[in-house]
């Protein structure tokens, strides 16, 4: 569904992706992991048309995303900070949307927005929301028009325990739907159960693309954190000296 073909990004200086290739299918639930500073959020914004790269192209369903942005309409996207007008009424924001889709009711998956009792709160004004129900109403947005592809940038950053599982669930009934499903995170622990496969960008650079069986075979560990863990430091072994070896050995 999405084919990344060769992209490059640099802003000014910095070198922010690095001929960066992948192809990702339908049911598969990817997690992009990174450093700060890797490339993660450029990678997603390249994706969705709101970065442009360099060098390199970028399809979904075939369509090169430079050349005709309808392609967004199957994406829904949830980013890391949400940012909405401060007046804006959530049921306003939800009624704009849906105006601006096109899409009545009965096409959109109220899901979450049930779970999370978000029409309880339609009244309250986007400026007097915490930050986890900010995340929430985001969340319900990125799923309500019932997209293909769903690319979700720290999901579960200022969500409490019961509403990260109440998303964690959610997640997991859209893998079930065969749907094509990105997630950014640096808590490895929340994507344990969700993910298929591990994309690890780091300065920019693809490291690896692997399903999480590949994964666990090769470090011999069933977490996440603790594989990435182990192949980061073996990776770093590999650059010491032979006497540097030995000295962490020691």
């Amino acid at each position: 569904m999405i084919r990344i073909d060769h992209i490059s990004k640099r802003f000014k200086r910095l070198q922010v992706l690095d001929n960066v290739s992948a192809s990702f299918t339908k049911g598969q639930v990817i997690s992009l992991i990174g450093p700060n500073g890797s490339g993660k959020t450029t990678l997603i914004k390249t994706i969705l048309g709101m970065v442009k790269a360099d060098s390199g192209e970028i399809y979904v369903n075939d369509t090169a995303v430079n050349s005709d942005f309808e392609y967004r309409k199957n994406i829904g996207y949830m980013p890391q900070i949400g940012r909405y007008p401060d007046n804006l009424k959530i049921g306003q924001l939800f009624k704009m949307l849906k105006h601006i889709r096109g899409k009545e009711d009965g096409e959109l998956d109220h899901n979450l927005v049930e779970k999370f009792n978000l029409p309880a709160i339609y009244d309250k004004p986007m400026r007097t929301l915490s930050g986890g129900t900010r995340q929430k109403v985001s969340a319900c947005l990125a799923f309500l028009f019932n997209p293909d592809v769903l690319i979700l940038d720290e999901p579960t950053a200022g969500l409490d325990p019961l509403s990260s599982e109440i998303l964690k669930e959610k997640i997991i009934e859209e893998k079930n739907k065969n749907k094509l499903i990105l997630i950014t995170s640096h808590v490895l622990s929340d994507l344990d159960e969700l993910t298929t496969h591990i994309m690890y960008l780091q300065e920019g650079k693809l490291r690896f693309l692997k399903d999480m069986q590949t994964l666990q075979d090769e470090t011999g560990e069933a977490r996440l954190g603790k594989a990435i863990a182990r192949i980061m430091k073996s990776e770093k072994l590999n650059l010491l000296s032979e006497d540097e070896k030995l000295m962490v050995k020691k």
